[in-house]
């Protein structure tokens, strides 16, 4: 384990592998990379002959937070990734790879910095651009309701929301999150949204999406605008357990032939 700090915070990562290319795998809202491995989300396990770089976002998992609730924005989460990237690999050409969240700090980095980014592998892309309001007022309620009620509370609304089909039997997980800084992080993430559209296609590398069904957080409706907008891109959608166990198997492939110079979308 290792940190580095960023904007009055501590973010602590690890760096798995000592050759070949630097992937950063990033993780979801409330989420941590231990708690996205228990979701069966460490997509990078597959990859060999590679460096992989996982790291908890500011206020999540290990690592520490404000209560400046800008500092929670995909651009500002950019910033910190883009930060910790100049720290273990400066200059140095990344694939990136994250859901939710971490897709909205992918690709506002990959826009800040072009040239950084080899490939993006964006995992069940959240709401975004039209649909983004509705998000944002959930976020908002949640935010009221942990400081009136607690994280217990949130915690009991979360587990009677609908499980998409792919998550049919994944374990029971813990929000990674201090209840000190819960509301000021969901404020943060309800202020934000992905690029815009124009923007995104102008984003010129490689792009594996990978989506899944049957959830109004995570809408196929994002992941397919993403595919049409992104000239390089693929999508792959999981409608069972058994295609998000194909996931990291399907990243390996990608970011491998990436790495060859043989991809053809």
């Amino acid at each position: 384990m290792a940190s580095f700090q960023s904007r009055g915070a501590t973010l602590d990562y690890d760096v798995a592998g000592s050759t070949g290319p630097l992937v950063v795998q990033l993780h979801g809202l409330t989420s941590s990379r231990e708690r996205d491995g228990q979701l069966g989300l460490n997509l990078a396990r597959a990859l060999r002959d590679h460096r992989i770089l996982r790291y908890d976002a500011r206020a999540h998992g290990r690592s520490t937070g404000t209560l400046a609730e800008a500092d929670y924005s995909w651009p500002s989460l950019a910033d910190d990734l883009l930060a910790l990237l100049d720290h273990v690999a400066p200059g140095e050409e990344v694939h990136g790879v994250g859901p939710s969240m971490g897709t909205g700090t992918l690709l506002h980095a990959a826009l800040k910095d072009p040239a950084r980014f080899a490939s993006l592998t964006l995992v069940t892309p959240p709401t975004a651009w039209k649909r983004r309001a509705a998000q944002s007022e959930t976020y908002l309620a949640n935010a009221a309701m942990v400081e009136q009620e607690g994280i217990a509370a949130f915690v009991q609304r979360g587990s009677t929301a609908p499980t998409p089909p792919a998550l049919a039997h994944a374990p029971e997980t813990s929000v990674a999150v201090p209840e000190r800084l819960l509301p000021a992080v969901m404020r943060g993430a309800a202020a934000t949204d992905l690029p815009k559209g124009k923007d995104v296609a102008a984003i010129g590398v490689p792009a594996l999406i990978l989506a899944w069904s049957g959830d109004r957080s995570h809408p196929l409706s994002t992941a397919q605008q993403l595919h049409a907008r992104m000239p390089h891109s693929r999508i792959v959608v999981a409608r069972t357990p058994y295609g998000i166990m194909a996931w990291p198997g399907l990243f390996a492939e990608f970011v491998t032939t990436v790495g060859s110079g043989d991809l053809a979308f």
